[in-house]
């Protein structure tokens, strides 16, 4: 009985952790689009605000790469 229950409670953690939604990249986190610095010096990661409105900028793999080139972070 014991077995049956500790499968059941590793299901549930699976099933939990398969459904938490991605987040925007972290500091030195890497992901399949990169991270935009805006002409104006604003790094937008994937899924924040004005992501897909950036049009003109310089591309960065993560987070990271573009604050220490002198990127800042959205203020919203």
């Amino acid at each position: 009985m014991k077995s049956g229950y500790v499968l059941a409670v590793l299901l549930f953690a699976a099933s939990a952790q398969a459904q938490t939604p991605p987040s925007p990249n972290s500091p030195g986190e890497k992901s399949s689009e990169p991270v935009k610095k805006s002409s104006s010096g604003i790094c937008h990661a994937p899924g924040s605000g004005y992501y897909k409105k950036t049009n003109k900028f310089t591309p960065y793999l993560t987070l990271d790469e573009c604050l220490k080139s002198g990127g800042r972070l959205p203020k919203r």
